[in-house]
């Protein structure tokens, strides 16, 4: 195991460490120069040598690492792994348990004590994603505790620290049985087709299963859904499963369309009764608003940043304008499922973007119901940040 390089932080740093803040920045520590090998292990220290906690050093987008423990006796080994492994595995019991979901996260990064680290569980398979060259020095710890804690089919893995953050294009798999792909796994009742080992992404976000199971249950029925920048359509099944007339699903990217249409046809609904439409959600605005055509539901759920031919879309700045648009196609009274998975501003600032425009459309609005991550995605209470999904559901006109 690494040998710890002592690290002092800046006096302004000290408070937030103290308070058991996890992420490390270059702008508070005072020799980052020390730095030099991802993944060694890092003795954080004040200026007058008070201990402040263990940590490694990783380069991600936010951030160059992570404190792992505030306790100067615990040691970052195999056992610390697998203790933290254990502990959050126990946390997803009742998931384990279910016969409705067979998909869901399994450690969720700082929030179950491993910054840089999440592990997704599909029906026996498990996805462990690696969020830093520093992190993943630490893989074969992580995988003999999966091995040792868990019975599973096989483990597949995600490198997301090539340049920029991006994902290491390779083979994924690494012990166990290979899956036979597409995997189908259920959430709340409902098919999911997932590919393990095709890219960056399986086929469906895990952090927004309250809110789909929302729309099919409270949302759905008797109602037209469109669903922008729809990725393989997850919120158009569930509503169409909870009874909708019709949905509409839109997206830029030319795979959604086969994507959608396999999600729809695991779940024995007829995708040619539903409009999938490949298209720039700006675009689709515009052609909506030309044809007059109204929704009694609209989920507004983009990337935090986007960038087409003609348009670019940061959620900090241009939700507000996204928003504006969906409601000049939203029914009178109809809802807008509005989400963003941006980290850059808390739900505070999101709603009042939504203020900002409905008053810009002079129009009136009620939030119904707001969502953050769901029970398994944990967070910490000392890393606000972390809690990143936000969704609130907004009634128009009322």
């Amino acid at each position: 195991m690494h040998k710890a390089v002592r690290v002092m932080v800046k006096p302004k740093a000290e408070k937030k460490f103290k308070r058991g803040y996890p992420l490390l920045s270059k702008e508070d520590i005072e020799q980052v120069s020390v730095l030099k090998e991802e993944g060694q292990l890092i003795e954080l220290t004040t200026k007058t040598g008070a201990y402040l906690g263990t940590g490694y050093y990783g380069k991600q987008n936010k951030g160059i690492g992570w404190i792992l423990t505030q306790n100067r006796d615990e040691k970052i080994n195999q056992a610390f792994f697998e203790r933290k492994i254990g502990v959050a595995l126990t946390a997803r019991q009742e998931l384990y348990a279910s016969s409705e979901t067979t998909a869901f996260r399994v450690f969720n990064a700082e929030g179950d004590g491993i910054g840089g680290l999440t592990i997704d569980y599909y029906d026996g398979y498990y996805v462990v994603s690696w969020y830093s060259e520093g992190v993943y020095q630490y893989h074969a710890e992580v995988y003999e505790a999966l091995q040792n804690l868990t019975d599973y089919k096989g483990i597949y893995q995600k490198k997301r620290f090539n340049t920029g953050g991006k994902y290491v294009d390779e083979d994924d798999f690494v012990v166990g049985e290979r899956g036979e792909f597409p995997l189908l796994v259920l959430e709340n009742g409902v098919r999911f087709a997932v590919y393990l080992n095709d890219g960056a992404m399986v086929g469906v976000f895990l952090d927004q299963r309250e809110v789909r199971k929302t729309i099919r249950d409270k949302y759905s029925e008797g109602k037209s859904v469109l669903n922008l920048f729809s990725y393989t359509g997850a919120f158009s099944v569930y509503a169409a499963l909870g009874g909708a007339i019709h949905t509409t699903s839109v997206d830029l990217a030319n795979r959604s369309l086969a994507k959608t249409i396999e999600q729809f046809s695991v779940n024995d609904v007829d995708y040619e009764a539903q409009d999938i439409i490949v298209e720039d959600v700006f675009k689709y605005f515009k052609y909506a608003k030309r044809k007059d055509k109204q929704f009694d539901v609209v989920v507004l759920d983009p990337p935090s940043f986007a960038r087409s031919k003609k348009f670019t879309f940061s959620a900090a700045k241009d939700y507000s304008n996204l928003l504006q648009e969906a409601i000049d196609i939203t029914a009178e009274k109809g809802t807008i499922v509005a989400s963003t998975n941006s980290a850059a501003f808390d739900m505070n600032k999101f709603k009042s973007f939504v203020h900002q425009a409905f008053q810009a459309q002079n129009t009136k609005y009620h939030i119904e119901q707001e969502f953050s991550l769901p029970v398994d995605f944990k967070v910490s209470s000392t890393f606000k940040e972390g809690n990143y999904l936000k969704v609130l559901f907004i009634k128009k006109g009322v």
